[in-house]
């Protein structure tokens, strides 16, 4: 699955436009690499997620099937931690 896909359906972000803005940005990276949004990503992966204030980093659980998952699915996708291991 693409990047920005999976950002938009584990809800990380409200809408694949954003998130494809935000990896035009060079704010998304994935196991410290700047990532472009037609990146795939794989179990495993860490994202990191930029802002101006804050960090965030995720690390993939598994990857969904569908387009949309409810917000209370979300943990079952992406664990946030402390920071990566990379």
């Amino acid at each position: 699955m693409r990047i920005d896909s999976f950002l938009n359906a584990t809800n990380l972000v409200k809408r694949r436009s954003i998130a494809q803005d935000m990896c035009a940005s060079q704010v998304v990276e994935i196991n410290g690499v700047p990532a472009k949004s037609g990146r795939e990503v794989k179990v495993g992966d860490v994202i990191t997620l930029r802002f101006l204030e804050y960090t965030k980093y995720f690390q993939i659980l598994s990857i969904p099937s569908t387009r949309t998952t409810p917000k209370s699915q979300m943990y079952e996708f992406v664990r946030e931690i402390d920071s990566p291991n990379v």
